[in-house]
């Protein structure tokens, strides 16, 4: 797969190499499971890193109230021995009195329980690190939350996370048991790492419609069998690459789901591994008898791991396949037509009239329930519709500057001309807007003279500001014109592919200078009355090069910033956030502007919240995301003790200096007591120790200290 992120990575390595900047304190690399049915209370599970002590969590939107429940620290060893050490104790104790017709009580059958699953799910070699440690929270929808994609992250007492996406839906959720982690393989030996579980667990019997979630490990193959009836129109949508878009460690750099359907006898009756270019596999299946079908959804490869997340949806749900035209004018009404699967009567919801320029995001909502998004783009310039026949240059469509040409490349091999005039010396700028609508044009742009001379070409041109895009398809050319005189510009599909579905805004225009800005990261940790710094990007079209202002927009009360300049041909710039606070107690909006002087107008421009995302080993890429939080925190700060720990009495001290001495050495060294004296506190807060075994434990301490 083509990727041209490359010029981004290699300033963002000298940055983080060389720039005074803060790393987000905390880290998540999944959510699972990664959505939630309106008007339901569910728990889900955040794996990360950096994580001590979780705070609380948030979620975009509204209608959803978030509750941290637990949070797991990874074990090391010798936190898993204690453990085993007091299991056992607490097993012997529980036998004992079963043996002697006493019942054990509620607190101790608890904490074995704890302790089980605690050390059931350990793994002393993960295959990843970075997504070890666990928060558990509680999240309670709103029956009338908006369904759709939110984001989530976790809030520290050091910081606040990265956002992961996690879907509201509508239909009943179900849930497979989460996946402990999986275990880190070696080369030559791959299969001593795969995760064993019963035959039963390969397939769930399901209702549809409905949503099913799961974590798929290396080799598995999860299956849902259901009953449907002739003539119901399914729609099967998988959410992988859409939850997760990048896996660092991961070759092409996502989980490329699969998805498979068979019928009653086992005969496969569909089968999609993508929709379109993009990873997420779409099925439409109308159903052609009645009885039981069996889905499976795999990766492509057969890795697998807990970040490996899955949602798809067994519904007869609205689920739009393309739009044209692909964008309208600024403040004007647009006929839209829409396309797809069970969309026949269905109500558009269009931006709102007051939407400005940019890309926004339409669907539709059939019988109560909402379709999936699509791009839909506005601009300021006049708009016009493509004309056929126009496929020559002596048929070319006559166009006047500026202006946004909205067409189809309407069948295979079809190429649209169109005809401008223009001034030497004059600069031209003719632009395809398709691959970033979600069209599936692969286009291609070429501007020749009136005798078919060609005078510019361009196939791909790299948009930094679509991050989640890793094939940049969309033709761009900025050309001075030679002479006056009549110019033809063509445009086509590289692959001579065609049909309605290939749908394009071709702007054809002078240069129109402009920018725009990314911020990372988008979660900010500050120490106490202390400064740290964002890192902007500078994303410059049509030959933008000069200053562009940065500062913070109206900041909350307690934070300040100097503005600072990206200079002339500039990429990146710091700004650091200075607060006089000691403790935001949570998590604060921030909001990052530009301003620039461009002719005889200041523009400004709100920075979009971004995150720096490593694809398979090496390509970044600067990921958009919805909110810019900052987080104070006091470095002193120690959150209170959920369990008090008892005093150790001095007798057990010298009980355990005598056996110390009549075992002629300590359990351990000296210079390892601070270390399991933290330990000790940590599962003893925890309640995964007694308090006798406790004390013991810290007798052992304090005698060995001596």
């Amino acid at each position: 797969m083509k990727n041209t992120s490359l010029p981004f990575f290699f300033p963002l390595l000298i940055a983080i190499l060389t720039a005074n900047v803060a790393l987000p304190q905390g880290y998540i690399g999944y959510v699972y499971p990664a959505g939630a049915q309106q008007g339901t209370t569910v728990q889900v599970r955040l794996g990360g890193q950096r994580l001590e002590v979780p705070t609380g969590a948030i979620v975009s939107g509204k209608g959803v109230e978030a509750k941290l429940v637990e949070y797991r620290w990874y074990l090391n060893n010798q936190e898993v021995a204690l453990m085993r050490e007091q299991l056992q104790i607490l097993e012997k104790l529980a036998k004992g009195k079963e043996s002697a017709g006493e019942k054990v009580d509620e607190a101790t059958q608890r904490m074995m329980e704890r302790i089980r699953e605690r050390i059931a799910e350990w793994e002393n070699f993960p295959a990843n690190r970075s997504i070890v440690e666990i928060a558990i929270v509680e999240l309670k929808v709103a029956p009338d939350a908006d369904p759709g994609p939110r984001e989530i992250r976790l809030v520290t007492t050091q910081g606040v996370t990265n956002p992961l996406v996690f879907h509201i839906g509508q239909f009943p959720e179900v849930a497979r048991k989460p996946l402990k982690s999986c275990p880190k393989p070696i080369l030559g030996n791959e299969q001593a790492a795969e995760v064993k579980r019963p035959p039963e667990e390969k397939e769930v019997k399901v209702t549809i419609p409905c949503v099913v979630n799961g974590q798929i490990a290396p080799g598995f193959v999860d299956a849902y069998r259901f009953e449907a009836k002739k003539g119901q129109r399914l729609v099967i949508k998988a959410a992988t690459r859409e939850l997760i878009p990048y896996i660092a460690d991961a070759v092409p750099g996502w989980f490329q789901s699969v998805l498979t359907l068979y019928d009653a006898n086992g005969r496969e009756v569909a089968f999609s591994d993508s929709f379109r270019f993009d990873p997420d596999p779409v099925i439409y299946y109308e159903v052609p008898a009645d009885g039981e079908y069996v889905l499976t959804i795999s990766d492509a490869l057969f890795r697998g791991r807990e970040d490996f997340v899955y949602r798809v949806s067994i519904a007869e749900a609205p689920f739009i396949t393309h739009i044209f035209p692909l964008g309208g004018q600024v403040g004007q009404a647009v006929s839209l037509q829409v396309k797809g699967w069970n969309t026949d009567g269905a109500q558009v919801q269009m931006p709102p009239p007051d939407a400005g320029p940019g890309i926004h995001y339409i669907r539709v909502v059939r019988n109560g329930l909402v379709s999936n998004r699509v791009p839909f783009a506005l601009d300021t310039l006049p708009e016009v519709f493509e004309k056929e026949p126009n496929n020559q240059q002596d048929q070319a469509q006559p166009v006047s500057l500026p202006v946004i040409v909205n067409g189809r490349i309407d069948q295979p091999g079809d190429c649209d001309v169109f005809r401008v005039e223009g001034k030497a010396g004059q600069m031209l700028v003719a632009e395809v807007m398709a691959r970033r609508l979600n069209s599936p044009l692969d286009s291609l742009l070429r501007i020749t003279d009136a005798n078919g001379k060609l005078l510019a070409i361009n196939d791909d041109h790299e948009d930094p500001g679509m991050g989640q895009m890793t094939y940049h398809a969309d033709s761009y050319i900025m050309f001075q014109l030679p002479a006056d005189g009549i110019y033809f510009v063509h445009l086509d599909d590289t692959t001579r592919k065609g049909g309605d579905e290939y749908a394009y805004r071709l702007r054809v225009s002078e240069p129109r200078p402009d920018f725009a800005l990314r911020v990372i990261p988008s979660g900010l940790a500050i120490r106490a009355e202390s400064t740290a710094a964002l890192r902007v990007y500078a994303i410059r079209k049509d030959g933008f090069a000069g200053d562009i202002q940065v500062t913070l927009k109206d900041p909350p009360e307690g934070f300040t910033n100097s503005p600072v300049t990206l200079r002339a041909n500039q990429e990146m710039v710091s700004l650091g956030v200075k607060t006089t606070l000691k403790d935001s107690n949570g998590a604060v909006p921030l909001t990052v502007i530009g301003k620039a002087k461009i002719g005889d107008q200041e523009i400004v421009h709100e920075a979009v919240p971004a995150e720096d995302k490593m694809q398979a080993f090496l390509w970044r890429h600067l990921l958009p995301v919805g909110d810019l939080m900052a987080r104070v925190y006091d470095p002193s700060y120690q959150p209170p003790p959920k369990r008090t720990p008892p005093q150790v009495p001095p007798e057990m001290v010298e009980a355990a200096r005598k056996a110390i001495k009549e075992a002629g050495r300590a359990p351990f060294s000296k210079a390892q007591v601070a270390g399991r004296v933290r330990m000790l506190n940590m599962l003893y807060e925890n309640e995964f120790l007694t308090d006798e075994f406790y004390l013991a434990k810290m007798a052992e301490c304090a005698a060995a200290e001596e």
